[in-house]
């Protein structure tokens, strides 16, 4: 029950606090280890395509299993101190495994900005939350790529962290948000990091699949509640979900793109290099500003209903465990 009541709790957190930048956070300490390792691992593999793709791999294997141990170590020392001070790391913990308040509230600083100050600063909002080029992005270019970012962080920032931590607590939390923080530091397949970043960017897809198809079937079933188009969801997350280069980001992005009924993706500019990717959802109207906050919506209706989902998968662990 504990594990359940600390992850409940810190969903509220998030709900309420969202991710003060004052606040040290873990993630912080994963991108400092990651940044420091780097040139470390580099110096000690051969510098060939082979030796890239082992240094690569001792990255994850030490920042990911670094962070579930250390985690295990913290909690552990924390309970043994006292079981209160125990559950209150672990909710703590739990709370920085999730970010919904602080992703709504990026995007709306996209929607914001486009509306009080025009394009201009609406490419400079935007920039802090994607990664592709942004110089050139029109009004309509800067809101299909809030909702993109909305939609696949849905799945990476909030419906795979609660479902890993209802599977294994706060220590596969954190080695969840490991693996999740260097394939968005190292996972590039650029010049610098495409054999580098090999190792992070599979162990990424792989603790993402089935939470990214969680999150579009959830999108699915909570449209109708936040006034979107729940059987458009389906339709379209059945057609596209694969028109996307990443065997995952598709299915929350289908899924976004059928509830509010615009066509999402396309041609979008990485590194100054131009990517044509197939569209996904129908254009059916304009995308519009407003869009931004639907999504946001569909955004909090999404990771209510995961953490319902994690709670009873919680649940359902503890009373196995004790049969």
């Amino acid at each position: 029950m504990t594990k359940t009541l600390a992850i409940s709790c810190g969903f509220a957190l998030d709900a309420l606090l969202g991710d003060p930048y004052s606040m040290p956070h873990p993630v912080r300490l994963m991108g400092f280890a990651i940044s420091r390792l780097e040139p470390v691992l580099r110096k000690a593999f051969p510098k060939t395509r082979a030796g890239e793709h082992a240094a690569g791999a001792a990255l994850v294997a030490v920042v990911a299993g670094g962070s579930y141990v250390a985690t295990s170590l913290v909690l552990r020392a924390a309970r043994s101190a006292s079981p209160a001070l125990g559950f209150a790391v672990k909710t703590l913990l739990c709370y920085q495994a999730i970010a919904a308040r602080q992703l709504g509230v990026e995007a709306l600083k996209v929607r914001d900005a486009l509306e009080r100050e025009g394009v201009e600063a609406g490419r400079a909002a935007v920039s802090m939350i994607v990664g592709r080029d942004t110089q050139d992005l029109d009004k309509a270019g800067i809101v299909r790529a809030t909702v993109e970012t909305v939609a696949e962080n849905a799945s990476d920032g909030v419906v795979a962290p609660l479902l890993y931590l209802a599977l294994g607590g706060a220590p596969a939390g954190m080695l969840y948000k490991a693996v999740s923080t260097m394939d968005s530091m190292v996972g590039y397949k650029n010049e610098r990091y495409h054999h580098f970043g090999t190792a992070a960017a599979r162990a990424d897809d792989a603790l993402n699949y089935i939470p990214a198809r969680v999150t579009a079937l959830l999108m699915c079933l909570v449209a109708p509640v936040v006034g979107l188009d729940g059987k458009g969801a389906w339709r379209i997350l059945r057609r596209d979900r694969r028109r996307h280069a990443s065997p995952n980001a598709g299915h929350p992005e289908a899924a976004c793109a059928g509830a509010l009924g615009v066509q999402l993706a396309g041609p979008a500019s990485y590194f100054g290099k131009v990517h044509n990717k197939p569209t996904i959802g129908d254009d059916l109207r304009p995308v519009e500003t407003d869009d931004i906050s639907r999504s946001t919506q569909l955004l909090a209706a999404t990771s209510v209903a995961a953490l319902v989902l994690s709670a009873g998968l919680s649940l359902a662990l503890t009373a196995r465990g004790r049969r």
